[in-house]
């Protein structure tokens, strides 16, 4: 068996956005396929997924089924953000809207909350969601998150719940983020962060990339990025370390073509053991 899919180290920007978009995408249209039949979600695409798990305990309980089964994060930046009311706060990568919705409600009716997602099958997802939800302070926009559509300094807090690492342009990104914040405006992000280099076939698989954990970034590499960009008082937090087991997991969702001859999977998971965990990545705009 030979590596099937491109080596995503080769790829460029716009193949990077394609892939994730696709994925995301797929997932969107299976969620809302699922809710359109009256089955319910229960048995959804993420229902064992060892990064997304376990995120929203009671907080979501009143949230659209729609929401919470798309949410495709790797942490709850709305509980640790300590959002205001009547901030105007920003999710890029908005999926499903889960992050949004929660962060409309925390801002209140004198806030406001944007979602910003590339993906059509999501903003509409997310909108279905916003209906079910009753949220009105809310707002979901198309666009990427290298190339936000919000004016300069319009938002006092930006969150992000696993994306960041996805984006093949991430300096661009944070520049990004750095421009639409107010001055003091915060920057409060859920992400895969790495505490040592993954292993060359991790970075090879294209399944791993698009499942949040080939993009990450090493914890010194996302600090120094986030303060090329002009951000201050950079702090990574680690919210959570994934076991042997949970990356046994992950690494049980890859496709078998995707996998070259002679690798050994559990010796590719010893060598990851102890560089994957999900932080709370956060920083401020002077």
């Amino acid at each position: 068996m030979t590596l099937s899919a491109p080596d995503p180290t080769q790829l460029t920007d716009d193949e990077i956005r394609v892939a994730v978009r696709d994925r995301y995408a797929a997932s969107a249209t299976a969620v809302i396929t699922e809710l359109d039949s009256g089955a319910g979600c229960c048995s959804g695409p993420l229902g064992g997924d060892a990064i997304t798990r376990d995120l929203y305990p009671a907080e979501a309980a009143d949230t659209s089924e729609g929401a919470l089964v798309a949410s495709l994060g790797c942490g709850n930046p709305t509980a640790l953000a300590q959002l205001q009311p009547g901030q105007v706060v920003l999710d890029l990568g908005s999926g499903g809207g889960l992050d949004v919705l929660l962060s409309a409600r925390r801002v209140g009716p004198a806030g406001k909350a944007y979602g910003l997602d590339m993906t059509p099958e999501m903003l509409e997802l997310a909108r279905r969601n916003q209906r079910e939800s009753g949220v009105e302070n809310a707002e979901f926009v198309l666009g990427t998150i290298e190339d936000v559509p919000l004016p300069d300094g319009s938002v006092d807090v930006v969150i992000s719940n696993c994306v960041v690492n996805l984006a093949a342009d991430k300096d661009r990104v944070l520049r990004e983020a750095f421009r639409v914040l107010r001055p003091s405006g915060s920057f409060a992000v859920s992400d895969i962060v790495l505490r040592k280099p993954l292993p060359d076939v991790a970075m090879r698989a294209m399944a791993l990339w698009t499942g949040c954990v080939a993009g990450a970034l090493l914890d010194t590499d996302y600090a120094a990025r986030l303060e090329a960009a002009g951000f201050v008082d950079v702090a990574i937090e680690t919210t959570r370390d994934f076991s042997a087991d949970e990356l046994r997991g992950m690494a049980a969702g890859i496709p078998a073509d995707l996998i070259p001859d002679g690798v050994d999977v559990e010796a590719v998971i010893a060598e990851m053991d102890g560089a994957v965990t999900s932080a709370f990545v956060r920083a401020t705009r002077p």
